[in-house]
């Protein structure tokens, strides 16, 4: 490909000197490059696939000057010439490029072997065991890494090359193995397939370069698909036919009439479904196949579960509150009475309230009493760590949603389905609004047809992080059975933080005088600053030192600061990197997707990892990185889980983290920035879903205008669904 701006490349030979900085994922490293013929060093910027120090570079590329480190070669593409002297190979193998290899040991085979040390790895590893602490297991090893290293330079050379993102490669070859370069060349857009997002860039470019016309049938299809996936990213479980075709034609420069020609195809094909939906307004909605699937099968079999008689717990009013009150102490409200008392006559039923207003007595009280009626009681929640807390309330086994469903490995799906569906007569979940319309599916399709569903959750909280409103649909829906919780009880009250969350839930502003420069009630404070930078300073020191020294708060462990966006002074990204540095300054020891990772780092994962059982949102401790191994491990409360370095794309540092990513946890404090600069995010149930994650003490810091904004702004992105329309035909 041309260089940017017609500048001319250039090509410069010479010994890798020092990595400033790399990332394990994305292979996108900083380096200083000592060309063979001149006096001094070189900054060189761009992908280079796992290259060390004492390697010979062939790289080309183009002058840039930054504005902070001076003159750059920006790497267009590269050259891997293997060291050919003895010293030369032996600082090659010592800088850690193949796993198992150290100092000591680099030595020892050079020793051995001499100049053909590399022939001798690549081509007869067999010989390796010539060399003492060398057994065959280990030479397999070895040669394996060797092997893997130049297989990937080829992919990462052949993207640089046709213009694609270089960043995929590691998970290219990781996908495809070496086999890579041909695989994709045959079929381009594979990769749009397995690499939703970027993938389809790269299979783009790709197809571009080998000269496929803008509207052969396979781009098309690839570029409808891609924007249904984006869709899906956004939270809609289908895409707007017209809005679809409107996106195609701008982004991707193809015809209206392709586009449907492609929608057809893709459709017969199986891949999609298009269908009529007559909502308000009607639209002809798109769908990838497996979420009109888990949206259709959702709405049946909610109406199939409604239309089976329940038999209800024969108890009086009185003899509920008597029972309650004798196994678990407690004292049910009117409200709180009637609503258990009709909940026991309902095969499903939503229970819903903000803070405060008794939903966990609800889930003791109707626990206890299915048990007493002899029903065998199921507790469930989304994420581990709502699982955890739904078990300290009740007192009782629970676990998450995908445990409860039990993951198969040999097909991808759950083992608990209506064929065989979950040993129980009552089924609780707790935190229903984060559920998805895919995971909701997959729950109610293991439920028996003859046990009791009840859903609890707090629908004014942000939706879940997958595609769908599932609990905001169902109660839209009017066709399933809802409770409202509104009294919020007397002890609660004494709660700044729960009275706040519920003027804020109406959109009232909370109660404090901003007059001051921190004002506020001892639980619940709002510090006034304008300046982003002095915020995120500000939250350094709330973090570091004052909550610490007031609450005895323990800075890791008790405080998680929430932010709505990822970039910015104040989003996550930038957060994380001062508040890492002020609470954990401890040496870098492994770069990963823009994250530094030391011993003791506070992380979140991801991504749900069935084999490893650890899932989206869950915060842990790095506890060791072995370098040589290419292995971190993160313990996850008592648990501790190995990650070997190219999966380290399932972490990310979890010191400051978005409020998405906050739902179904509760903190002992809370530190949440909100200024103008989030406006596009300035949502009234963003700004409830961060109070809400408090127990002890929350600091909103920022700026009244931004507050005014979220209070107002009721009408966050209306999803893309079609369940309440779906549940609505009977």
């Amino acid at each position: 490909m041309p260089a940017k701006n017609n500048a001319p490349l250039l090509t410069i030979e010479g010994h890798l000197e020092h990595i400033t900085y790399s990332n394990a994922q994305t292979q996108y490293t900083v380096a200083r490059l000592k060309p063979l013929r001149a006096a001094g060093a070189v900054t060189i910027v761009g992908y280079l696939a796992g290259v060390h120090i004492g390697e010979t570079l062939q790289v080309r590329g183009t002058w840039t000057h930054h504005p902070k480190y001076g003159q750059q070669l920006k790497i267009h593409s590269y050259d891997v010439v293997l060291p050919a002297t003895v010293e030369g190979i032996r600082t090659f193998l010592e800088s850690g490029g193949i796993k198992g290899i150290g100092p000591s040991l680099a030595a020892r085979l050079v020793q051995t072997f001499g100049a053909d040390t590399l022939r001798i790895i690549e081509k007869a590893p067999q010989r390796l065991c010539e060399v003492t602490g060398i057994g065959d297991s280990k030479a397999d090893m070895i040669h394996s890494c060797f092997r893997k290293h130049q297989a990937l330079k080829d992919i990462m050379r052949f993207l640089q090359e046709v213009g694609a993102p270089a960043s995929l490669g590691v998970k290219i070859y990781k996908q495809y193995g070496a086999g890579a370069q041909s695989l994709i060349r045959e079929d381009p857009y594979i990769l749009a397939r397995d690499f939703a997002g970027p993938g389809f860039l790269a299979a783009d470019a790709v197809a571009r370069a080998q000269g496929l016309d803008l509207e052969d049938p396979k781009r098309v299809q690839a570029c409808i698909l891609h924007i249904v996936r984006q869709n899906l990213d956004d939270g809609h479980t289908f895409a707007e036919q017209q809005n679809l075709v409107a996106r195609c034609e701008h982004l991707f420069q193809i015809t209206a009439d392709a586009i449907c020609d492609g929608i057809n195809e893709l459709a017969t094909a199986g891949e999609i479904v298009a269908e009529e939906l007559v909502q308000h307004p009607p639209c002809r909605a798109i769908y990838l196949r497996q979420m009109h699937r888990a949206e259709i099968g959702l709405a049946e079999r909610l109406q199939a579960m409604l239309a089976v008689p329940v038999t209800p717990i024969a108890l009086e009013a009185e003899r509920i509150a008597a029972e309650i009150h004798r196994k678990l102490a407690i004292n049910l409200s009117a409200e709180q009475l009637a609503v258990v008392a009709q909940v026991l006559s309902h095969r499903l039923a939503i229970i819903t309230g903000g803070p405060g207003t008794g939903k966990t007595t609800l889930l003791r009280s109707i626990s206890t009493l299915f048990e007493d009626a002899g029903k065998r009681v199921l507790l469930a929640a989304p994420t581990g760590r709502a699982a955890r807390r739904l078990a300290e309330v009740t007192g009782r086994a629970a676990g998450t949603i995908h445990r409860l469903l039990g993951y198969n490995f040999t097909d991808g799906g759950f083992m608990r389905h209506r064929d065989h569906p979950l040993d129980a007569d009552a089924i609780i979940v707790d935190e229903a609004s984060m559920i998805d319309t895919l995971l909701m599916y997959h729950l109610v399709d293991a439920v028996p047809i003859s046990a009791v569903l009840i859903m609890v959750g707090d629908v004014a909280q942000l939706p879940s992080v997958g595609a769908g409103s599932v609990l905001a649909d169902m109660i839209r829906s009017r066709s399933i059975p809802v409770f409202y919780l509104n009294k919020i009880f007397r002890q609660a009250q004494q709660s700044s933080i729960v009275v706040n969350a519920h003027k804020v839930r109406q959109g009232e502003m909370p109660v404090f005088e901003f007059n001051d420069h921190s004002k506020g009630t001892a639980d619940f404070r709002f510090i006034e600053q304008p300046d982003p930078q002095q915020v995120a300073d500000r939250i350094v020191q709330l973090c570091r030192d004052e909550l610490p020294k007031e609450f005895n708060f323990d800075p890791l462990a008790d405080i998680q600061v929430l932010t709505p966006m990822h970039k910015g002074v104040v989003g996550t990204i930038n957060l994380n990197q001062l508040l890492q540095k002020a609470l954990n300054p401890r040496p870098v020891l492994v770069e990963a997707m823009g994250n530094t990772f030391r011993i003791g780092d506070k992380v979140m994962h991801l991504k749900n990892n069935y084999r490893k059982e650890v899932y989206n949102g869950d915060i842990g401790r790095i506890t060791a990185i072995d370098r040589q191994q290419n292995e971190m491990v993160v313990d996850y409360y008592g648990r501790s889980v190995t990650y070997d370095f190219e999966e380290l794309d399932e972490v990310a540092m979890a010191y400051a983290v978005s409020v998405h990513k906050s739902q179904g946890s509760e903190y002992p404090a809370v530190v949440v920035p909100i200024l103008t600069q989030h406006y596009i995010l300035l949502h009234r149930n963003l700004l409830y879903t961060a109070i809400t994650r408090g127990r002890r003490q929350v600091v909103l810091i920022g700026t009244r205008k931004a507050l005014t904004i979220a209070l107002k702004n009721d009408k966050p992105q209306q999803r893309l669904s079609g369940l309440a329309a779906r549940l609505n035909t009977n």
